[in-house]
């Protein structure tokens, strides 16, 4: 008996090593001192004109949207979604990403299989300005069953620690600004896929008129990454906090940004809610409570600015790309939570 017959093929795992190696060169940085294949990745970070260079760290991964992937036969995706959603997690205290590293566990190694997933992987870091400095992919027979993977990302980035967005200063008085997400992005596919597949029982290629696209289509829209635009808004200094909403949904991201005292009053009718997640609450009688600290309801990301700086932000924002970026909700005193209610200066979607 060899290791071979009990599940675990070395060559394979040979051959995705030097495939992923030809992805990854095409992500290094100047930074990037060593190659794929050493034990542990190198890196010298450009400190620029920093006084305080403070790292930033997350990991993630893509929840139960990889068994979309799985029963579409499409891998690519789901590396892009891994690299934006961590990429946005530390986005939102300021930092500028630096490396990213991956971890991919399969029962049965299939290279063209993690080389797909490798390759969105490698475009998110390319988009997103930092090297793919190494990661692991572990062939567990057994663990997994056959077609099937699980994949987290690790990412590490850098900011001045006087430029560290806490939401520190956030007082009652202050605005929220919304940005539009691109569909689930990476949460609440549990839930989604229940109602879709077991409720409706819809398959991947069932067309829905009102979002004019498939199931399979709608569900595996990449998660975007804010990094481009908000980078520039980030810049002019008057950003006080940003909340990445992913799972628990507005209700439970936004209050981790906020000081003592200060409560975020969301009106949701300042926004479109995007036809997925209408159908979604629609065909699986779900609780409104529920779809806000499900699903990111088409708000991506939240940024608080001051009432005098709105403007201004907005303008930025929207030279940047977010044309869809808009006032939601604003700063009240209270506990450190999120209510729904309707807010005066706002005016309601049609």
């Amino acid at each position: 008996m060899d290791y071979k017959s009990s599940g675990v093929d070395i060559d394979a795992g040979t051959e995705v090593v030097e495939r992923v190696k030809r992805l990854a060169k095409s992500t290094f940085t100047d930074g990037v001192l060593s190659d794929i294949g050493a034990f542990g990745g190198l890196f010298r970070p450009e400190l620029g004109d920093m006084e305080e260079p403070v790292l930033v760290a997350s990991a993630d991964g893509v929840g139960t949207k990889l068994k979309v992937a799985f029963d579409a036969g499409k891998h690519k995706t789901v590396g892009l979604d891994l690299v934006n959603h961590c990429v946005n997690d530390i986005l939102v205290q300021g930092a500028r990403p630096i490396f990213f590293l991956d971890y991919l566990a399969t029962g049965r190694l299939s290279p063209q299989i993690s080389a797909e997933v490798v390759e969105g992987i490698a475009r998110g870091c390319r988009e997103n300005g930092c090297a793919l400095l190494g990661g692991e992919t572990a062939e567990m027979p057994g663990f997994y069953q056959d077609g099937e993977y699980d994949l987290a990302g690790f990412i590490v980035g850098l900011v001045d620690r006087a430029r560290i967005i806490d939401g520190h200063t956030i007082v009652p008085g202050d605005v929220l600004i919304g940005l539009p997400s691109t569909g689930l992005h990476t949460n609440g596919y549990s839930l989604a896929r229940r109602i879709l597949f077991d409720k409706l029982g819809f398959g991947l290629e069932q067309e829905i008129d009102e979002w004019g696209c498939s199931v399979g289509e709608e569900l595996l829209r990449p998660h975007c990454s804010y990094q481009a635009a908000v980078r520039p808004t980030i810049d002019t200094g008057c950003v006080k906090g940003i909340a990445h909403i992913t799972g628990g949904g507005l209700t439970d991201n936004v209050p981790r940004i906020l000081p003592e005292g200060c409560t975020a009053v969301i009106d949701s009718r300042a926004w479109p809610v995007p036809p997925v997640f209408e159908f979604l609450q629609k065909h699986g009688d779900v609780p409104v409570d529920d779809m806000y600290r499900t699903f990111n309801m088409g708000i991506g990301l939240v940024i608080v600015c001051s009432r005098s700086d709105l403007d201004s932000v907005l303008t930025k924002l929207i030279s940047s790309g977010e044309v869809g970026a808009g006032p939601v909700g604003e700063i009240r005193e209270g506990e450190s939570a999120v209510a729904y209610a309707d807010v005066e200066f706002l005016k309601p979607v049609e």
